[in-house]
């Protein structure tokens, strides 16, 4: 199974884990990531990503993020198919959806990825028959029960 990682997924260990809602999105984004390195999963990277990474200004977290990136990417939508990524971003920032958020959208939709996983709750509101938009939690939940 395809899947795809936004930025504020990565982001989410580093969080304030005090709240209940934030704890769970943490300890299911890092089973998801378990999947991922068991070879269970098969993950996307893009070059929004790569380039949201290179913005955050805490290098530890950014190099942790890069190497898991790099070391268990199954594919990446390159910035030599932003062309194509880009014009579907526009499609569906009539939606409401921001710039680089339709750019993950498409480059998860470009790579035939089955689950786009997010713990952006105004990201979660765009739906589409393309791609199923899913939390951390929902992700794993829907995982336990498809087995």
């Amino acid at each position: 199974m395809r899947v795809y990682l936004d930025m504020c997924c990565y982001n989410r260990p580093y969080d304030d884990q005090s709240q209940l809602k934030v704890a769970m999105e943490t300890q299911s984004k890092l089973y998801i990531q378990s999947l991922i390195k068991e070879k269970k999963l098969e993950l996307i990277v893009s070059y929004m990503l790569r380039y949201e990474c290179s913005k955050n200004p805490f290098e530890m977290r950014r190099n942790t993020i890069f190497n898991f990136m790099t070391e268990n990417a199954f594919g990446y939508v390159g910035d030599n198919r932003k062309k194509v990524i880009e014009t579907k971003a526009a499609e569906i920032m009539k939606t409401g959806v921001k710039f680089k958020d339709a750019c993950h959208v498409a480059s998860a939709i470009y790579a035939k990825c089955e689950y786009f996983i997010t713990t952006d709750i105004r990201l979660l509101k765009y739906h589409t028959e393309e791609i199923r938009m899913v939390t951390p939690i929902e992700f794993v939940i829907e995982m336990e029960d498809g087995e």
